[in-house]
């Protein structure tokens, strides 16, 4: 897609990072690195490629100060390796600082507006939502879990909000929407402001790890900050963005609305292992071209599976891209290797997650009861 356009609810790639952050002011987050004490892969990396003032969130860090974290998952699947990353950054930055609260919205209203389905069927898909961010390291002791439907303090901040707001701003910002859709768009500002909020510690530095299609939200809720600073005292929440990770047909941004392209934290290893090997690669059309000239991992969403989430480390990416690019590695061993890295991850995954689906339920319940009772 074009960066003059970035839709939050499609499925279109971004293809120019550098031009994406000039064009909407996003700052790079290189000049950053120095001032963590451990690169998270996504730092490291280069998929985390842009900020808004996240300095702010390194300063809380530095000073023991509190800051908080939110996030959270449209449930209408199952956890992908999409979805997988935007978890990695919010479990990352819980772990540099003891006074860290993650917030993560079940946006079960987005998903009826944007999906059409209902509350009772987006409220069984979360619990294993949950269980799969839980799998992957975040520290529910630190976390506050909830639905947006039911959250009052979510509900009324929509509400508030809707009154500073009008059509021709949405429609700038998300174009031409059903009324639905901005609602959900006010109700997600709600999410990411609610931290803030008096009875949960008042203004402090929130920080939001996105993809790089959510900035549109994260800009809406910038401005509400903005308008609404003088009634609440809200700081301009920071965000960080991270890259979009290809489909297996390598032509978009991996996406639940395309099963065959998509890997998910529920597929089976073997059914995982066909989706590979049929998968689009940067690949020569000969092996004979691919020895001559190489072939390109900078297209290639197998690549993607090393780089984002597989590799054994970073030194593994490096290789990859090398041997890729000086046309060593032939396309068939390459799907081969990253199968067998993706089964491995899988099985280990698999039974994490099985084992902790009653402490996701417990989870969601303490949740509920904090939030319930907060400011009372």
């Amino acid at each position: 897609m074009g960066t003059g356009e970035l839709d939050p609810w499609g499925t279109s790639s971004v293809k120019d990072y550098t031009r994406l952050r000039t064009e909407f002011g996003i700052d790079p987050v290189a000049p950053l690195l120095s001032r963590f004490k451990k690169l998270s892969p996504h730092l490291s990396r280069g998929i985390d490629f842009g900020q808004r003032d996240l300095g702010r969130v390194l300063d809380a860090i530095e000073k023991n100060n509190p800051f908080a974290v939110m996030s959270g998952i449209k449930p209408t699947g199952d956890f992908h390796l999409g979805t997988k990353m935007t978890a990695d950054d919010m479990i990352y930055f819980q772990s540099l600082s003891k006074k860290t609260t993650v917030y993560y919205a079940i946006a079960d209203i987005e998903a009826y507006a944007d999906n059409g389905l209902s509350f009772e069927e987006t409220s069984k898909i979360a619990t294993r939502n949950v269980a799969d961010i839980l799998a992957l390291g975040l520290d529910p002791d630190r976390t506050v879990v909830y639905f947006q439907s039911e959250e009052v303090k979510v509900m009324r901040l929509g509400t508030v909000f809707s009154r500073g707001v009008t059509n021709n701003m949405l429609r700038a910002i998300y174009g031409e929407r059903q009324i639905g859709l901005y609602m959900s768009a006010l109700y997600q500002a709600g999410d990411i402001l609610m931290p803030q909020l008096p009875e949960l510690g008042g203004p402090k530095p929130v920080l939001v790890p996105v993809g790089a299609d959510q900035d549109p939200h994260i800009r809406l809720a910038r401005d509400l900050a903005g308008r609404y600073k003088d009634e609440y005292g809200f700081i301009p929440p920071s965000s960080i963005y991270h890259r979009l990770m290809l489909s297996l047909g390598g032509s978009d941004k991996m996406s639940k609305r395309s099963s065959s392209t998509l890997l998910t934290l529920e597929d089976q290893p073997k059914d995982a292992t066909k989706k590979i090997m049929s998968a689009f690669t940067g690949g020569r059309d000969t092996v004979e071209e691919q020895k001559r000239i190489g072939g390109r991992p900078e297209v290639c969403p197998v690549y993607d599976l090393y780089r984002f989430h597989f590799a054994r480390n970073d030194e593994h990416v490096k290789q990859v891209f090398y041997e890729c690019s000086k046309g060593v590695r032939l396309c068939g061993e390459c799907k081969q290797e990253a199968a067998g890295l993706v089964k491995s991850w899988l099985d280990d995954h698999h039974k994490r997650r099985d084992s902790l689906m009653g402490d996701a339920r417990e989870l969601l319940a303490k949740s509920r009861d904090f939030l319930s009772s907060a400011g009372k």
